[in-house]
């Protein structure tokens, strides 16, 4: 369902494009994460739970067995894609739309995604359960080679670094909870 919306925002911004001569450009924001995320959001991703558990002193909880491949983004680099989206719109042909996908390029499995955050903030470590959640897809990767291409943008966060960062980064609250954050 989220990613059938998602097409759907993409097929309203084509139309307006289209019919009014305008331009538009989607970026297809793949597991970002980083410094300001808001705790224990489903909207925030994997990333938000493992951090929030990890503040709470628990471990994080991870589905399946920990294989599952993701293409994690630091939020600092999805900035730049933003800018240089908004840079290159005046020279985009009118009424078309182009949808570029926004990754680091590099896919990681959950597993170690857990494991990284868990060694950075101290611990403790992950608890692989093998539990899983109906509708979830086993690996979400993304090739952002239009968007290097098209816009000269590459990553420059490292995997490793990123989530470095990110472990010892605060959290705000939850989106839409009154948490204060």
């Amino acid at each position: 369902m989220y990613a059938t919306t998602k097409l759907a925002q993409e097929h309203l911004c084509a139309s307006w494009a289209r019919a009014v001569g305008g331009r538009a450009l989607s970026l297809r924001y793949h597991n970002v994460y980083g410094p300001g995320m808001p705790r224990d959001t489903p909207y925030a991703g994997v990333a938000s739970f493992f951090r929030s558990a990890l503040a709470r002193g628990e471990a994080p909880r991870v589905f399946e067995d920990g294989r599952q491949r993701r293409d994690f983004v630091h939020v600092r680099d999805v900035a730049r894609a933003n800018v240089a989206a908004l840079e290159a719109l005046p020279d985009r042909a009118e009424g078309a739309l182009s949808a570029l996908n926004t990754g680091s390029g590099t896919p990681h499995t959950i597993g170690e995604m857990a494991r990284a955050l868990a060694d950075a903030h101290g611990g403790p470590a992950p608890v692989v359960t093998g539990e899983y959640r109906l509708g979830d897809v086993r690996h979400i990767t993304a090739s952002s080679d239009r968007l290097v291409q098209e816009l000269s943008w590459r990553p420059r966060v490292g995997f490793a670094e990123g989530m470095a960062e990110f472990a010892r980064s605060e959290l705000r609250g939850s989106v839409g909870t009154g948490v204060p954050g």
